[in-house]
């Protein structure tokens, strides 16, 4: 299972291909208690799912990678160069294959454009056209297939099952949960004082990875919608089960299921779970704008929510710091 040594080698090979992106600390009173804001979503493609994108391709073309290729800053622009026809081989023709609401294969689509290899991505017919475009504008092969990433993701598999497509699962392969933990690790270097994190839970991955790059130096709140509650349940079941998808975050958090090793690491890291309902979610995102002029996605605005409403109530003096892990969305609704 992931460990944090898996996350300090993700950040060794992904270095110089992600962005290293800007914390904020905001005073006492926007929110409530003084906050740390990390703010992912300037990731390219505008969430931090390029993190474990780059680190699954990247792992799959490892044997015939020069000793170079780990290498870098972690503040580079991503701009690496692509892989080698042998590298490229390695991977098959059919490249790699995701299926997502938007924003893990917005992730793929990119990492496979800088590497030199084909993407298909594989999203539902509910995925904001915002994401549709932007997928196919890096080059992707869009496909849209169902209601929701559940049946995205069974097309996706029978797709890697036909062609030998490399897999890049949106939150439950080990390198793409690795990969998300670099985060963690990141932030702790830019704010070290940090005693508690609240991220937003959809499939778990962002959570589980950030849970081991923690590794116990801060406490994990994992902020969930009520209307989709998947570690919430899993942990009150004592195992992954599904559960009903809606909701004004559905289209980022909308996983019917929490991964496995997005479950096996909360239960090990001891992650608390808190609830939010859309209207919270709704009122914070309008926050953020009107107080900061940052614009997220329903889904990001829910660990903030979390901290806005009470829901999860820091103790005096706690550092807490909140994730802002993805901005694909339209800002038109933002003062509906």
């Amino acid at each position: 299972m992931i460990t944090k040594a898996d996350v300090d080698a993700a950040a060794a090979r992904i270095a110089g291909r992600v962005r290293t992106t800007p914390v904020m600390t905001v005073e006492p009173g926007v929110f409530g208690p003084a906050v740390v804001l990390k703010c992912e979503y300037t990731q390219h493609t505008g969430t931090f799912k390029a993190r474990g994108a780059f680190n699954r391709i990247l792992s799959a073309a490892e044997p015939t990678l020069g000793s170079g290729s780990g290498s870098g800053s972690g503040s580079g622009s991503g701009s690496g160069d692509s892989m080698t026809g042998a590298q490229r081989e390695r991977l098959g023709p059919a490249g790699v294959v995701a299926a997502s609401g938007g924003n893990a294969g917005l992730a793929v689509a990119y990492a496979a454009a800088q590497l030199g290899v084909a993407a298909t991505v594989f999203v539902p017919e509910t995925a904001p056209a915002v994401k549709v475009n932007k997928l196919r504008a890096l080059g992707a092969v869009v496909r849209q297939v169902g209601s929701e990433f559940a049946l995205a993701n069974e097309a996706a598999l029978a797709h890697a099952a036909e062609t030998g497509a490399l897999l890049c699962h949106a939150y439950d392969q080990p390198e793409i949960v690795a990969g998300q933990g670099t985060l963690a690790i990141e932030l702790l270097g830019q704010a070290p004082d940090v005693d508690t994190v609240l991220v937003s839970v959809g499939g778990g991955g962002l959570a589980g990875g950030i849970a081991a790059g923690l590794d116990g130096r801060a406490k994990l709140v994992a902020v969930e919608p009520e209307t989709i509650p998947t570690l919430h349940t899993a942990l009150s079941k004592g195992g992954p089960v599904d559960v009903e998808v809606s909701g004004v975050a559905a289209d980022s958090l909308g996983a019917r299921r929490i991964g496995d090793i997005a479950y096996e690491l909360a239960v090990r890291h001891g992650v608390h779970s808190v609830l939010v309902d859309d209207a919270s979610i709704i009122a914070a995102r309008k926050l953020l704008w009107d107080k900061l002029r940052i614009v997220v996605e329903h889904g990001t605005a829910a660990a903030l929510a979390a901290l806005a409403t009470g829901a999860y109530q820091p103790a005096p003096n706690e550092s807490v710091a909140v994730i802002l892990c993805g901005a694909n969305t339209d800002p038109s609704d933002i003062n509906a």
